[in-house]
């Protein structure tokens, strides 16, 4: 039987601490931000203290994954944050694509002070941007597509990314690396759970059954076809703990005595969304965050 608890994550290891002042003490050498968020959770992959540590810089948001999420809720984010005098991007930071339209965005966001630069009869330098964001979102994948080659070190588990880089793109762009960073303390139960679906928080810590389950939920609440043409059951009127059991079965996730082995359930499903084999699927629309207000 899975048991739930409230997820209450503390999760601020020294390197983030170390992180965020990397930022501020770097910042001021930044021309313009970008800011990588997960497409299918921009609001739960958005540390909610960054916009206080950039003020007033410019900023650019790369909205990763893109091709795990669903395309309507999608061009409504992009709609959201162009309403908020934002470009964000679709990128897919592992194969490429939406990348030369992010660089051509930070140029044309940049072009007054290049064209300045220009008029005064100067050579423009490089244009320095800074990416930032949490962990496991796809930074350090992004700035290997950009460079060509892997010189920042990657790995598919948070937090594997260290120290401060500046790396050139080329000769009119720089790029300040900076280590994924989480806040102190995740208090909304909704955003520790969108972060944990998506691999953001390692799976070490976490309740994966109960994090399997709500996902269950979740997917239920968006398109519960998805749930009953994936893994062959039907859901009629099941609670979010039976349809994990029928999962089970149907799976052969069983341990002795027939009992369901519900960590295993978790884990097949938890894997078949982070790799879109559950479709496309987003977990957050513009909608949410009024809702929310």
């Amino acid at each position: 039987m899975v048991k739930e608890k409230m997820m209450n994550i503390n999760w601020y290891p020294g390197h983030m601490k170390k992180t965020r002042e990397l930022i501020q003490e770097n910042l001021k050498m930044v021309d313009i931000v970008v800011e990588v968020l997960d497409a299918r959770i921009p609001v739960s992959s958005k540390n909610p203290s960054i916009d206080d540590l950039l003020e007033n810089k410019p900023k650019i948001v790369a909205l990763n994954k893109f091709d795990l999420a669903n395309e309507k809720t999608l061009e409504e984010w992009i709609r959201y944050y162009k309403n908020l005098g934002i470009s964000a991007i679709p990128i897919n930071s592992l194969t490429g694509v939406g990348i030369n339209r992010l660089v051509h965005e930070i140029r044309f966001v940049m072009r007054e002070k290049i064209e300045k630069f220009e008029k005064q009869g100067r050579k423009a330098r490089a244009v320095r941007a800074m990416i930032i964001g949490i962990p496991n979102v796809g930074k350090s994948s992004l700035i290997n597509k950009l460079v060509g080659k892997k010189s920042a070190k990657t790995g598919n588990r948070p937090g594997v990314t260290r120290g401060k880089q500046w790396i050139r793109i080329r000769k009119d762009l720089e790029l300040f690396d900076t280590p994924g960073i989480l806040w102190p303390k995740i208090e909304n139960k909704k955003v520790g759970l969108n972060l944990a679906y998506t691999g953001a928080i390692k799976d070490e810590i976490l309740p994966l059954e109960e994090v399997g389950m709500y996902l269950i939920e979740k997917i239920i609440t968006i398109n519960p076809e998805i749930i009953t043409s994936r893994y062959n059951i039907e859901i009629d009127d099941k609670d979010r703990l039976e349809v994990m059991e029928a999962i089970g079965r149907r799976r052969g996730c069983l341990m002795s005595k027939n009992q369901i082995d519900y960590t295993k359930v978790a884990k097949i499903v938890l894997d078949e969304f982070r790799k879109g084999v559950l479709g496309k699927l987003s977990l957050e629309t513009p909608d949410d965050i009024k809702k929310d207000d």
